[in-house]
């Protein structure tokens, strides 16, 4: 997949760009269902804790950078670009990015409460203690790969 990218789009791959390779959510159910927003095209903002990061020794990504978002299985399905990114906590997500994100009805109060769901679950796993303090990297993406069909002249 990296590779067709590539030689579809070589002005937007440098020669030292890598990408990660992800999958949303922490556990399978949730990692298609947010991947099938992506594709779907509703999904284009994700929000991620910083302390994940650091877990994984994976560096934050930048503006223009890769990565390749795979199913539950680990088949990788679309490779987004980081188009926006901006370092926070919890109380500076907002009614836009809550749409964004594209879960639940899209609205910051959905979206605060099953973050906080979710992060208290990831909190867990590193062992750590979830706060309303934790830094968060609040990411902007657009689908770089597969290209979405064009519609035919006519």
């Amino acid at each position: 997949m990296w590779n067709a990218y590539w030689r579809a789009h070589p002005d937007q791959v440098g020669l030292d760009d890598v990408p990660t390779v992800e999958r949303f959510g922490d556990h399978a159910e949730l990692s298609d269902a947010l991947l099938d927003l992506v594709v779907s095209g509703r999904k284009r903002a994700t929000a991620t804790l910083v302390k994940e990061f650091a877990a994984d020794g994976v560096p934050l990504p930048r503006v223009g950078s890769h990565w390749i978002a795979c199913d539950a299985s680990g088949a990788p399905r679309v490779i987004l670009r980081s188009t926006e990114l901006r370092l926070g906590t919890i109380a500076d997500a907002d009614e836009a990015f809550a749409f964004d994100e594209a879960e639940d009805d899209r609205s910051l109060d959905a979206w605060l409460v099953s973050h906080r769901r979710y992060w208290d679950r990831v909190c867990a796993a590193l062992e750590i203690e979830w706060s309303d303090d934790l830094e968060i990297l609040f990411e902007r993406f657009t689908v770089a790969w597969p290209e979405a069909p064009r519609p035919l002249a006519g």
